[in-house]
């Protein structure tokens, strides 16, 4: 899919736009045209960190543009014949040039990674109709967000009858509901996408509104829209032994009452679609507007107002340089300090000859998307993981993990050589990685700064009808209060009731420790199936969309596997899940996020991990590839 509409590139259009490229895709792109890695010489190797760019000098980099051009002028003509992938030897060659080497476990990625113009890689190739044509099979969505549109997309191709059931009154799930100011991706864009549905993104990380609209122009043009019932909450899903069916209760926004028999159950709710507000005491007595920032009150004037921003997480830092912009003063309550990845692109939006050359010349756009793809896939999990011969500390947990530490404290304390009251407050007192890692292009620091701004290192005690009482006692007179408080992001699948075989409650049976196999599949809750489940979060070691693929590639094959066999119904078999269940959280325990002390969203109220993925990327495409029969039930 196109945005805007591209005409036939030109050979003065390349000239034109050539200085705007980024390198390390330019010479990705001449090797697989030439089928030569000549190219891709060690002195011009990219700073994986720093891709798509280059981190070259200026000089190095016009040279190579030059080179690039000329390389590329007499082949421009044949664009449409230009070969879709490059051979096996110079697709290796690109992986070990751009991040070093390439470990053999990890060249599926690369496939992953490397995506050609106009091809689906994860579509399904079989359709109902060819294996079972006069079997009924109807399937349930929960949800109209990424991973519910996906998982539409995913039925529609395979010819079966599916119902996408929404809460909201618009598809978009977190994408339509966030709307507070600068509200964006963290993500960068070009890989916030389905793989095989590209964009004219103009942003290099879109705001909201840019994300609803490719996600509504995804919908329409695969024609989804038909099939999603709006303004209607799913309150409970019950399977049936008998009958091997699960009945799906809804209510609508006019208070109707109704329920749909299905065959197959998919959740994709997500985990950021619970606004979490702390319950404190005297809330309810304050006198001025009160609301998360997932339920943003637009007919609030901000204007001449004492603001309260309490919570300096994600959205936190993304809000606050706006309210303090428009409000007379800002106070920010935070309780623990956020690390900050230095990010100078954050704000900007893409030179219009860069989205000429990503528009254009599809195989560029594949070769930019892969260089940030591949690195950001194979990850950094090891500055993540626990050395116990360091010995781990609240500070660092390893000395990789202290590198990250010293990298991030020096981008911090570098921006308050002139504010020294400010240095022990920014600077968080947990090894990175045990919360999320915030992108920030000077614009948090800066608003710390000002002199409207207020900076808290404090909890909130309570709150009576004047303002704010912070735990030592003193007493902040505000006018408006803002949560950015975070999701119930471990209340999986809340607050609908789900009552699987023999009469199996899923919340009774998960307590407090929520698992999927994969994220996706539970024994006992046949024919259901989670997207963007337990432990499928990513911190530094994967990307979110690319997982949402693997894990309909997994639904898919599922419902393969019952038209194929005959069978009802599957259910996963309990020394399966507890195999897993058992790798999952001894793995988690090596990791910061499930050592640390620090409470962040990626632990349960008992301070375990069941929101983020401890493993490999490449172990999750190997474990996602099918449902595997012999893993299930089948009856």
């Amino acid at each position: 899919m196109e945005q805007s509409s591209a005409s036939e590139p030109t050979i003065d259009d390349l000239r034109r736009c050539i200085h705007a490229a980024e390198t390390p895709a330019l010479l990705m792109l001449v090797a697989h045209l030439t089928d030569d890695a000549e190219v891709l010489r060690p002195d011009w190797r990219p700073k994986p960190e720093l891709l798509p760019a280059g981190g070259l000098t200026p000089d190095v980099e016009s040279q190579i543009r030059a080179l690039c051009l000329e390389k590329l002028e007499p082949l421009l003509p044949t664009m449409g014949t230009w070969p879709q992938r490059p051979s096996p030897a110079v697709l290796t060659a690109i992986s070990d040039w751009a991040l070093g080497s390439t470990d053999e476990k990890n060249v599926p990625l690369l496939h992953a990674a490397f995506v050609p113009p106009g091809v689906d890689e994860r579509a399904p190739r079989w359709t109902k109709d060819d294996i079972a044509a006069d079997r009924s099979m109807r399937v349930a969505i929960i949800g109209a967000g990424l991973s519910g549109l996906m998982a539409g997309l995913r039925m529609k191709q395979a010819g079966v009858d599916f119902t996408i059931i929404e809460k909201g009154d618009n598809l978009g799930g977190t994408w339509y509901e966030n709307t507070y100011p600068d509200c964006r991706i963290d993500v960068h864009s070009y890989i916030y996408t389905y793989s095989f549905y590209p964009y004219d993104w103009p942003s290099y990380f879109c705001r909201q509104g840019v994300i609803f609209d490719y996600l509504r122009s995804f919908a329409e043009e695969h024609g989804l829209v038909d099939h999603i019932v709006l303004n209607t909450e799913v309150t409970a899903a019950n399977w049936d032994d008998e009958s091997q069916i699960w009945t799906v209760e809804t209510i609508d926004d006019h208070g109707g009452e109704r329920a749909d028999e299905y065959d197959i159950v998919v959740s994709a709710v997500g985990q950021l679609n619970r606004p979490l507000i702390p319950a404190i005491e005297g809330l309810d007595t304050f006198a001025g507007p009160a609301f998360h920032t997932a339920q943003w009150d637009h007919s609030v004037d901000f204007t001449g107002k004492r603001v309260a921003l309490i919570g300096t997480g994600a959205s936190g830092v993304q809000v606050g340089p706006a309210l303090a912009r428009q409000a007379d003063e800002l106070v920010i309550f935070q309780r623990t300090a956020p690390f900050l990845q230095p990010t100078p692109e954050l704000r900007r939006d893409l030179p219009e000859e860069e989205r000429w050359l990503l528009r254009n010349i599809p195989l560029y756009r594949s070769y930019y998307r892969f260089s940030i793809f591949l690195p950001r896939a194979i990850g950094r999990l090891a500055a993540a993981t626990i050395d116990p011969d360091y010995p781990p500390t609240e500070r660092a947990v390893s000395a990789v993990n202290e590198q990250l530490r010293v990298l991030l404290t020096d981008y911090l304390l570098g921006q308050v050589k002139d504010r020294p009251d400010l240095a022990e407050k920014i600077v968080p007192d947990y090894p990175p990685g045990a919360k999320r890692i915030i992108r920030d292009d000077g614009t948090w620091i800066e608003t710390l700064k000002r002199d409207n701004v207020q900076l808290i290192a404090d909890g909130v005690e309570r709150v009576d009808e004047t303002g704010v009482w912070t735990a030592d006692g003193e007493h902040i007179p505000v006018d408006v209060i803002v949560f950015a408080t975070g999701f119930k992001a471990s209340d999986f699948l809340m607050p609908m009731k789900v009552t699987g075989r023999g009469g199996k409650d899923l919340h009774e049976a998960w307590g407090i420790d929520a698992c999927a196999y994969f994220g996706i599949s539970v024994p006992d809750f046949p024919n259901m199936f989670c997207l963007y489940g337990p432990n499928t979060g990513l911190l530094l070691h994967g990307n979110v969309v690319f997982f949402l693929e693997c894990q309909t590639v997994y639904l898919l094959s599922a419902i393969k596997t019952l038209l194929e066999t005959g069978h009802r119904a599957m259910s996963l078999r309990h020394d399966v899940f507890e195999e897993y269940q058992k790798e999952v959280t001894e793995e988690s325990g090596k990791r910061v996020w499930g050592w640390s002390k620090t409470h962040s969203w990626y632990q349960n109220a008992e301070g375990r991990s069941t929101i983020m993925w401890p493993l490999t990327a490449h172990r999750y495409v190997e474990g996602t590839r099918a449902a595997e029969p012999e893993h299930y039930e089948l009856t």
